[in-house]
């Protein structure tokens, strides 16, 4: 028996019957299928090393090859990146079928993933499966191993902390994770334990003001506990990498504008040539438009200057491309010039933790008793 608390995103209770409704359905019925929305695409799947620029060389082959982007959704993390894009044929706007032309869409995109330095890791493929979309882009990462690799940007006090023990007298392992909540943020740890072939028996989580707190009862599909520090050490890593996945580090960007074949490749383009990194994108079309979500970082990782934010949208058009959410750090930066601006005193250098650099989350999970 599993029971859940929970709120909507504002943190207030559910009184839309309608969504209750869909909820109800939901849960009463197994999805083995994805969403109709993505019947009569082709799937793309991308994995490579991350880099300023790739995901606008990405777009120009696609745009070069007469495909049309209608949905994908990009993640990064620890230097790698994997993206799922489904697209359909510009001219006929059915699947790519054609497996000539599949050939050399995959070939020039492996081309593309593998820049200078990543020539055995690169992988494109043609999804054949119907596995829901992020769930997919965590077993992609997965199967990269994202979470050996040594990461680009170390989050300040940010890092989910996730301990394993053995409960010998039970049979059971255990494992806790202490992180700042988010949305997603148990689907995202039940969908890591599941593809690592652990079965839960027992679950509770809480969240209290901005922090969760997961504990897990759980066992090999086989029925045994964690037998290993090696194995132990791996689960601490696995469950880590899949929190930090979705953390959308930067700047968002949201872009609402017709859509018109070369859109994407314009877009992204014009953040590599000023030097933007997208770090986790989000592409969705529906009927003639557009609403393309995109958070950006500076060539290194770290805050994007706000001049640069303002000049790129000014390019694509300030009605078009919109600042949705900026990190606190902005908010932290201005106050202090406010501040020396009222003192009369000089400004001094700052040094600006990277933690910082994590937007904050506004919705949580809400109060979730137990989850099996």
């Amino acid at each position: 028996m599993d029971v859940f608390h929970v709120t909507d995103l504002n943190g207030n209770k559910l009184t839309d019957e309608s969504v209750i409704n869909y909820i109800e359905q939901s849960l009463e019925t197994i999805h083995y299928a994805r969403s109709p929305s993505m019947d009569g695409l082709t799937a793309l799947e991308l994995t490579g090393t991350d880099r300023v620029g790739l995901l606008s060389e990405v777009f120009a082959v696609l745009s070069d090859l007469h495909c049309n982007v209608v949905e994908s959704k990009v993640w990064t993390h620890n230097g790698r990146i994997a993206s799922l894009i489904y697209v359909k044929d510009c001219d006929s706007g059915t699947p790519i079928e054609d497996s000539q032309k599949i050939d050399r869409i995959e070939a020039r995109l492996r081309n593309v993933l593998k820049g200078d330095n990543d020539i055995r890791s690169a992988k494109t493929s043609i999804s054949l499966g119907v596995t829901h979309t992020e769930r997919r882009l965590h077993q992609m990462m997965f199967a990269d191993r994202d979470y050996e690799r040594k990461p680009i940007i170390r989050t300040s006090g940010e890092s989910p902390v996730v301990l394993v023990q053995n409960c010998l007298e039970r049979g059971y392992s255990v494992v806790n994770i202490q992180c700042k909540d988010r949305t997603k943020l148990l689907f995202d740890v039940v969908c890591t334990l599941t593809d690592m072939q652990y079965v839960v028996f027992h679950a509770t989580v809480n969240t209290a003001a901005d922090r969760a707190y997961l504990e897990f009862f759980m066992k090999h599909t086989d029925g045994t506990p964690i037998s290993s520090e090696a194995e132990k050490q791996r689960v601490i890593l696995c469950l880590q990498a899949s929190i930090e996945r979705r953390a959308s580090q930067g700047v968002r960007l949201e872009l609402s504008a017709a859509d018109r074949s070369g859109l994407l490749a314009e877009v992204t383009r014009t953040f590599r040539e000023n030097g933007l990194n997208v770090t986790r994108a989000e592409i969705s079309t529906t009927r003639d438009s557009v609403l393309n979500v995109f958070y950006v970082t500076d060539g290194a990782g770290n805050l994007a200057d706000s001049k640069i934010i303002e000049s790129v949208r000014q390019k694509i058009g300030l009605n078009n491309l919109k600042v949705k959410e900026l990190p606190s750090i902005y908010h932290k930066k201005a106050e202090d010039e406010e501040k020396n601006q009222h003192s009369g005193g000089v400004g001094g250098a700052m040094l600006l933790s990277l933690g910082s650099l994590v937007r904050r989350n506004l919705c949580s999970l809400g109060w979730i008793r137990s989850y099996s």
